[in-house]
């Protein structure tokens, strides 16, 4: 329905974080279904590892073009990952240290 190509997946991710930061919804209420999905998680791949080995003859002939498409984006996800995560543990910091100095 919307006009953007993205995944519904993705939007769905987007209107939970945002009801979660909204407090419409508590993290008490999603921690047990995320904790076991997240524990699953490895099992969502094996469809896509099995087709990539029934592909691997084809692919061989790829080898190189694909580890250099997929070697910089790995690092570019990491690097954007953890710089994310320091800045929102980091105002979550300053929000303690100032609550802590009020009182």
């Amino acid at each position: 329905m919307l006009p953007l190509p993205v995944p519904a997946s993705v939007y769905g991710l987007v209107l939970l974080l945002a009801a979660l930061n909204f407090k419409l919804v508590k993290l008490e209420d999603v921690k047990e279904v995320g904790t076991y999905l997240t524990g699953i998680f490895p099992l969502l791949f094996v469809p896509a590892a099995a087709g990539v080995m029934e592909l691997w003859a084809e692919m061989g002939e790829m080898l190189l073009p694909i580890l250099i498409a997929i070697i910089p984006v790995t690092v570019l996800v990491m690097v954007s990952a953890g710089k994310t995560t320091q800045a929102l543990t980091g105002c979550k910091n300053k929000e303690a240290d100032n609550d802590a100095a009020a009182e």
